[in-house]
């Protein structure tokens, strides 16, 4: 049955509402439009490998923004953990409270010995396509530099109606 929540490039990305480490709600598709976003699910706040993952974003979020996207991460931690783990990494994006890991199941993310969230970032276009699916619990860099890749990649295309 789990197969059948597999998210696939050219699928369309699932819309969900969850509370941001300010405790404000947002909507997924609120974010599409004008932007494309880079959906990453990491497994747990204050965790060495999410940590370096984290500040790794935070490092090349201006670089995103200048290719015309947003970075959003999400785990399942609350949103007073959030507050404090972005407060302590200045991280400048959103991170999403997933409590009941309702969104992970939504988008397919798998668990690695059965009991470990997963580690893996979307790349989703403007139109809310997914445009790329990086799955990996250890390669953390390889998280930001394939999603920059493809972010600059969409940003070179001409724009899809």
């Amino acid at each position: 049955m789990a197969a059948s929540n597999t998210l696939k490039v050219g699928d369309p990305a699932p819309d969900f509402t969850l509370p941001s480490q300010q405790g404000a709600m947002l909507r997924f598709k609120d974010l599409l439009g004008d932007k494309a976003v880079v959906l990453f699910f990491y497994p747990k706040d204050n965790s060495a490998g999410c940590t370096a993952e984290a500040c790794s974003f935070r490092d090349n979020y201006e670089v995103f923004k200048e290719a015309g996207a947003e970075v959003i991460g999400i785990s399942s931690d609350s949103v007073q953990s959030h507050e404090g783990f972005a407060a302590k990494n200045r991280l400048p994006y959103t991170l999403l409270s997933d409590t009941g890991g309702k969104v992970r199941k939504l988008y397919g993310v798998p668990t690695t010995l059965g009991f470990i969230s997963g580690r893996v970032t979307y790349v989703i276009d403007r139109n809310g396509i997914v445009r790329h699916i990086f799955n990996s619990q250890m390669k953390f860099d390889l998280h930001v530099s394939e999603a920059l890749r493809i972010i600059k990649e969409l940003q070179a295309q001409p724009e899809r109606t």
